[in-house]
């Protein structure tokens, strides 16, 4: 029975287009590759900064999940005038995160930082998810 499942599976995935399975309709293609390298940092890296202070954390999460709470004095950051929230002092320290290492758009808005020009961007790659199951302080609005 086992061979029989196993062998019309095989089948079923040879009989299926390449574009139809994982990674869909796109030619292949190497992975997208950063002008920029992009700093990371852990939750602890991060409460430190947060507690030095002349920092600047954005929250690059839904505004569902900024709702359930996020990191005290973050900035809502997922919105159409970002460029707008931007500190004027290129050198600014500022902290970009988002849910969890699975999310990428922290990443993304952070690499957008950079290329203009903000040489001081890292990336808390944890996100508010691991800052909340730590037990650390959050806000909400």
């Amino acid at each position: 029975m086992k061979s029989r499942i196993g062998l019309s599976l095989a089948l079923l995935l040879g009989l299926t287009p390449l574009c139809s399975q994982a990674g869909g309709g796109a030619e292949m293609a190497p992975a997208h590759r950063y002008e920029h390298s992009l700093h990371t940092i852990s939750l602890a890296q991060a409460e430190a900064l947060l507690a030095e202070g002349n920092v600047y954390f954005f929250d690059v999460n839904t505004l569902e999940l900024w709702a359930e709470g996020y990191i005290p004095g973050a900035v809502y950051f997922n919105v159409d005038n970002w460029k707008t929230l931007l500190p004027e002092d290129k050198a600014a320290r500022m902290v970009f995160y988002c849910a969890n290492r699975l999310c990428n758009a922290s990443e993304i808005a952070a690499h957008q930082v950079m290329k203009l020009g903000y040489t001081n961007v890292m990336q808390m790659h944890d996100g508010i998810y691991g800052w909340r199951l730590s037990g650390r302080a959050i806000e909400k609005p």
